[in-house]
């Protein structure tokens, strides 16, 4: 095992009644956060989770026990960690930009170098042209998106977050837990671990490797449930529901030991390799017609009154239908089509936010579209001729639906910007960097 970055060791938390007792928050804490890993913090309201948090971040001293980052006792604010709040914790008379480089401007960093920082950290949180907004011109999630950025731009070892989605909308939380996800995975975040403190068991099992389970009365660990899943995460597979269910239970039942899940029933391994489903050949724009048009008319159609109003025969319109629910923005039932949360999302949102849901749903749902991602980013160039993903192709279907297979894929990957692709080269390339990142 590596060195922990954080470790608690036997921490206990109490705070004097005014009576002269002695209330017992946390008792007998031990916990070690390693490098690469997502835990969550798991409890229910009482369990001193964020007390834990704010112990291990030293903004208050335990009255028991040590924390040690870095090898050293923690005697005051942990240089290692940077928080992100529930409450934004943002200063309404500073800017965007301001509230970013707050922070690095208690470091004594030149001005230049903060101004550098910050602006990257916004872009990488999606707030890109909003520098000079301030907070009382954002929504929640915006506000909440600055209040990462600000921790994202300290570099930290360990990025703290203190349930940092409850007080945000539906919609806007799953939005926001799914960006994180996605910048985790691409193997470039700003941290080396992340700890999230969430009463939310579906949230800890899509973000975290390892799930710490806190009882009540006084604060105490339980056990930890370890995530077996792959990134990126799909709530609708089996092991999923299975997981979360198991979590469920010891939840519900405080007296229950905390054990692990039966593991994964093993399927029996085919003799050939599996063979690839065949993408529905709709393209990126046909799909966000529909979706918006769907939407439009309060998110629930009735198919064949849909067909007959456009005019469009069954083969035209069922392939766009078929990639909506493929990428799971929409479902059928009963002869209706009705969209998803994610669908419905996706059809208000911006250009740009349209583009980030698209490109999450397309790399959950479409195993093909990972593989020519992955094989760019291990490329030293970034590049690949298309030939060699035609040539992949070419073992699941005859070359004719081959080609077409691929040309489905260029269409979803460049509106997802996950790739670009130069037809007469045939070469397919990661997209060039953002100019703020060029710099570094």
């Amino acid at each position: 095992m590596p060195e922990p970055l954080i470790q608690a060791c036997d921490v206990t938390k109490s705070f004097a009644l005014p009576d002269g007792g002695v209330f017992t928050v946390l008792e007998k804490i031990n916990l070690s956060i390693y490098p690469k890993e997502v835990v969550a913090l798991l409890g229910k309201s009482g369990s001193g989770k964020s007390t834990l948090l704010r112990i291990l971040a030293g903004l208050i001293p335990p009255s028991s026990g040590e924390v040690i980052a870095g090898g050293k006792p923690v005697r005051g604010p942990n240089p290692d960690v940077a928080m992100v709040f529930q409450s934004y914790a943002l200063l309404p008379w500073l800017t965007v930009l301001e509230n970013v480089e707050l922070g690095l401007e208690a470091l004594g960093l030149p001005e230049a170098e903060r101004h550098k920082r910050a602006l990257r950290a916004i872009d990488r949180v999606g707030l890109d042209g909003f520098e000079s907004a301030y907070p009382r011109e954002l929504s929640g999630g915006m506000k909440q998106r600055v209040g990462l950025a600000r921790a994202l731009v300290m570099e930290p070892k360990v990025l703290f977050m203190d349930e940092p989605f409850s007080g945000l909308d539906v919609l806007t939380a799953e939005n926001l837990r799914g960006e994180i996800a996605e910048l985790w995975e691409q193997g470039n975040f700003p941290a080396q671990s992340i700890l999230l403190v969430t009463h939310n068991i579906e949230e800890s099992v899509f973000l975290a490797d390892r799930v710490i389970i806190l009882g009540n009365n006084p604060g105490h660990i339980r056990g930890e449930v370890i995530v077996d899943l792959p990134r990126y995460r799909d709530r609708t597979t089996p092991r999923f529901k299975a997981l979360v269910d198991h979590i469920y239970t010891i939840m519900t039942n405080p007296e229950l030991a905390v054990r692990e899940p039966a593991p994964a029933r093993p399927t029996a391994q085919p003799s050939a390799r599996p063979r690839l489903a065949p993408l529905p050949s709709a393209t990126a724009g046909g799909i966000s017609g529909l979706l918006e048009l769907i939407n439009e008319r309060g998110g629930r159609e009735d198919l064949p009154t849909l067909a007959g109003q456009l005019q469009l025969e069954a083969d035209d319109l069922t392939p766009i239908i078929d990639a909506a629910v493929l990428l799971g923005f929409a479902r059928v039932s009963g002869g209706d089509i009705e969209l998803t949360p994610i669908g419905a999302a996706f059809a208000e949102a911006d250009i740009q936010t349209s583009k980030e849901i698209f490109r999450r749903q397309v790399m959950a749902n479409v195993p093909m579209m990972n593989t020519i991602v992955q094989t760019l980013r291990v490329k030293r160039n970034g590049a690949m001729r298309g030939e060699f993903f035609t040539d992949l192709l070419d073992e699941h279907f005859p070359p004719e639906e081959a080609r077409r297979q691929f040309q489905t894929l260029v269409d979803w990957g460049r509106y997802a910007e996950l790739f670009d692709y130069n037809a007469p080269e045939d070469m397919l390339r990661l997209p060039e960097p953002e100019p703020a990142r060029a710099e570094e």
